[in-house]
């Protein structure tokens, strides 16, 4: 990324700076907090997805003259808070759950803590890129649950936004997809790229022998054989009588996929191409993948569902002001009441109880980070949570590129390998392990 994000931002954000800025409270400090009230009813837990870009896009939060210029001629800021924006640049702190991690209602997923002026300023930034990254993640998460090991490849990208699509297969990926179609993807994070003929290949030829003979020709017989343009049982043994008994694998991609992949499995097992694997394809989400468990299907490619979040395109994050430093100069804790909005007051931090490496519970801790420390050192059955992603306004690379997704994909595995079996299941039912606020300490 080299353009200034800082315009991808709400208006909003602008005039409540201008505004603190001639009232004189825009730099005491405050504590902003990223967290849900509520998951969809038919998940169990949700993944954080987006950290990474998340970081990547602060190093290039700042304002360019053309960006100073465009809200001059606007007129709605004034000329100090103009000055400010010029020389923006968040010095602040930023902690939170590793990317990849499980979360659930409360969790505190994001801590930005800074001046008024420079954390008010991020809200949109990171609930555009947390809410959709996340929700994508979460869907993710039960596919590749549902799969059972089988592998599950993106290729929603033709249902997305252009940039949506590449965080889309970032986030797949952190929840256990094996590769993406969008090589932009690939181009940026370095993952698996997948992708071979689509109908239109077929139906460009004469006949479908001269179809498959020249992908073969092309890529090879380890390649995937897209076999139902016209019929299927004809096209399986038209690809076997290309290929050969070496052929990689067979795509089905419409049709009841379970009896299709019976039958084709069948035909190839009779043609000699044991080890010619089958690929289902065909607006699938989690459940028509677990619908397929008892089917001889080896992998999955999954497009709209994943994309759009399976049935909830955001995780309904929200950004709000949990402490700040009052007139006085004292830090005290502050929170909204406002009907079916309310949110805790107070820093925070989670924590997860193991036993037997299992999670039982989650506990958030509500006060000061000396108090919240004690009570973790005191505690070595929970698992802490949170970890700093910038300091001082300087972002640890760590958690950026391609190492940050790696760590994305090693913290999910993991993260949901802690959660009892149960929590797996599709259908709705209770969270995958009880949250509770635990007051620590004065904030």
């Amino acid at each position: 990324m080299s353009m200034s994000v800082a315009l991808m931002t709400d208006k909003y954000e602008l005039t409540m700076l201008d505004a603190a800025l001639a009232h004189g409270s825009a730099h005491r400090t405050c504590v902003f907090e990223v967290f849900t009230r509520r998951l969809p009813s038919w998940r169990r837990y949700g993944v954080v997805a987006g950290t990474g870009r998340f970081l990547e896009a602060l190093n290039h939060f700042h304002f360019t003259k053309a960006h100073i210029d465009m809200l001059h001629a606007d007129g709605a800021l004034s000329d100090t808070t103009l000055d400010y924006l010029a020389n923006y640049r968040f010095t602040g702190t930023i902690s939170g759950y590793a990317e990849g991690e499980i979360y659930f209602p409360h969790s505190p997923v994001l801590t930005v803590e800074g001046t008024f002026a420079e954390a008010v300023l991020l809200e949109t930034l990171v609930l555009s890129i947390l809410n959709y990254d996340s929700a994508v993640a979460s869907a993710a998460s039960r596919m590749t649950a549902a799969a059972h090991g089988r592998p599950c490849l993106e290729m929603g990208s033709r249902r997305a936004h252009e940039e949506a699509a590449v965080a889309a297969a970032r986030a797949a990926i952190i929840a256990g997809f094996s590769g993406t179609s969008n090589l932009e993807a690939g181009y940026r994070y370095g993952v698996p790229t997948i992708g071979t003929s689509a109908h239109a290949f077929t139906l460009l030829h004469d006949t479908e022998e001269e179809a498959f003979a020249a992908q073969v020709a092309a890529l090879g017989t380890g390649t995937t054989l897209l076999v139902d343009t016209y019929d299927v049982t004809q096209g399986v043994t038209t690809a076997i009588k290309v290929a050969g008994t070496s052929l990689g694998a067979v795509r089905l991609d419409s049709g009841d996929l379970g009896a299709q992949a019976h039958t084709v499995r069948e035909q190839l097992d009779r043609l000699g191409a044991h080890n010619t694997t089958i690929i289902v394809t065909s607006d699938l989400d989690e459940y028509a993948i677990a619908g397929l468990q008892a089917a001889p299907v080896d992998g999955y490619g999954v497009g709209t569902k994943v994309v759009t979040g399976s049935g909830s395109a955001t995780s309904s994050m929200v950004y709000k002001l949990v402490a700040r430093e009052n007139s006085a100069g004292i830090m005290e804790p502050v929170a909204k009441a406002s009907t079916s909005k309310s949110s805790i007051g107070g820093r925070k931090t989670g924590a997860r109880l193991l036993i037997d490496n299992e999670a039982r519970e989650e506990v958030v801790l509500v006060g000061e980070r000396d108090a919240t420390t004690a009570w973790l050192s005191t505690h070595p059955d929970y698992r802490p949570l949170e970890h700093t992603f910038v300091d001082g306004g300087t972002v640890d690379p760590q958690w950026t590129g391609r190492e940050g997704l790696d760590r994305a994909v090693a913290r999910h595995a993991a993260s949901r390998a802690e959660l009892n079996p149960h929590a797996l299941r599709l259908q709705s039912g209770d969270l995958a392990v009880d949250t509770t606020m635990l007051p620590v300490g004065n904030l």
